[in-house]
């Protein structure tokens, strides 16, 4: 029970790797507060991870709002104190990242990535350690960002900066708000097989080959990065502040 009675936000939680970290999040003892995008789709999925959750002996509730929307962040923390009264962890997950090509890209399919993955996270962060300075008591940031922001992608030139901006929000967040117990850390996924890249790995034999790229010799799945955000979240790591983890199994050293 290592998250025994905290309150953890997880924006994109009804699905993929937000929904894994939300479940095993709950299993360690935490109260839920599951974001997802407000469609019909994520609602149907919230609800149902809730009755999970409910079934293990824990509690969660659903908020829907688009995280593009630079206010979702304020009304993810309302809802979370309104319902459990506090705030102990923020984990920023939602992402998107529709691939296309670099020198016809759409305007709109630019801002809407940088707005969803970046912008609006930013501003959910900031909530987030608001209300934990107001609480006095400290609190765990964690942000998905990726093995992108490190090396580059052809299709991806949207989607890499906002990954490696992300990344550079949690070093900065960490200079920023460690006098306030505030600690800020990211996570980067290697390939994980989710909805985003569903499309993309299709193909059998790019499934193959990313697979033996890795040293362990295949794709992560969305479970492999629950364990990492339960450490950062909890208090095994308390003083880590301002890391970043690679959770890739090897991807990304494995340059031979």
């Amino acid at each position: 029970m290592l998250l025994k009675d905290k309150t953890v936000i997880i924006t994109g939680a009804s699905r993929g790797i937000g929904r894994a970290a939300a479940f095993e999040c709950a299993k360690q003892g935490a109260n839920i507060v599951i974001g997802h995008s407000g469609r019909p789709s994520g609602g149907q999925a919230a609800q149902s991870l809730i009755a999970e959750i409910k079934d293990i002996g824990r509690h969660a509730i659903d908020v829907g709002s688009d995280a593009a929307n630079l206010d979702t962040g304020e009304l993810l923390v309302r809802e979370a104190v309104k319902a459990f009264g506090q705030v102990d962890v923020f984990v920023n997950n939602a992402g998107i990242c529709p691939f296309h090509s670099f020198l016809d890209m759409p305007r709109e399919t630019y801002l809407e990535t940088v707005n969803t993955n970046l912008n609006g996270a930013y501003f959910a962060v900031q909530a987030a350690a608001n209300q934990m300075k107001k609480q006095r008591q400290g609190g765990s940031i964690i942000a998905v960002s990726s093995i992108s922001a490190l090396v580059g992608g052809e299709f991806q030139t949207h989607y890499t900066p906002t990954k490696a901006g992300l990344l550079s929000l949690m070093q900065s967040c960490a200079v920023a708000l460690g006098k306030y117990n505030i600690r800020c850390n990211a996570v980067l996924p290697g390939t994980i097989a989710t909805d985003i890249n569903k499309e993309d790995l299709a193909d059998p034999e790019k499934l193959a080959y990313m697979s033996s790229r890795t040293c362990l010799g295949r794709l992560g799945e969305p479970e492999d990065l629950a364990g990492p955000i339960v450490f950062l979240a909890s208090d095994m790591s308390r003083y880590v502040t301002g890391a970043s983890l690679l959770v890739d199994g090897g991807l990304f050293v494995n340059l031979q």
